[in-house]
């Protein structure tokens, strides 16, 4: 069962009152630094041999960046952080990032409709996943409506989707209402035959 979570300072608790930024120890600074420009539009607010830290808004940085040359790729077995996702407005917004960040030669790994969101993840050169995503609903009430008519715990993954064609679809004029509804899943398949990792 799902519910419509009150804001902790509604239930008069002191929590964070947003996510500041994400910090990732990498092994080619130049490398990571162009890659997620690219990726996010995001700029250098702070950068020397060691760190540099890239906003896209009016935060000092979203992203830090640890330079390690030495390091490891953690093994895809290995508990940790998974991905983490970066919201766009609107579908337009997130296709539109899809087409320019395809331009410049990268591609998602995986597109899906979730069911309460569309998504595109990517991994950078170091192989840690981003998610780029919209909301499939408008209010917390429909997304509560949603999961309580079953259909996520039939398939809590969602749907592969092909974001060319989603593109191709969106240009002529399809709406993004219809575009991120999530169809079913097709017979003999399991939620899990939709991951991409």
């Amino acid at each position: 069962m799902a519910v419509v979570v009150k804001p902790a300072v509604e239930r008069g608790k002191i929590a964070p009152f947003k996510m500041g930024h994400v910090a990732l120890k990498v092994r080619n600074l130049d490398q990571m630094i162009e890659w997620y420009a690219t990726v996010l539009e995001a700029e250098i607010s702070y950068r020397n041999d060691d760190v540099a830290f890239m906003a896209y808004d009016d935060e000092h940085h979203r992203i830090a960046l640890v330079n390690l040359p030495d390091l490891e790729i953690p093994a895809d077995n290995a508990t940790g952080m998974d991905h983490v996702s970066f919201s766009y407005k609107d579908l337009g917004e997130l296709l539109a990032s899809y087409t320019r960040i395809k331009n410049a030669g990268i591609e998602p790994f995986w597109c899906i409709i979730h069911g309460p969101s569309t998504s595109m993840y990517y991994k950078d050169p170091d192989g840690n996943k981003i998610e780029l995503m919209i909301d499939n609903f408008e209010t917390l009430e429909e997304l509560v409506e949603f999961f309580d008519g079953g259909a996520y715990e039939e398939n809590f993954m969602g749907i592969i989707y092909d974001p060319d064609e989603m593109v191709e679809k969106y240009n002529a004029g399809v709406s993004a209402k219809e575009l991120t509804k999530r169809p079913t899943l097709p017979d003999g398949m399991s939620p899990w035959d939709m991951l991409r990792s």
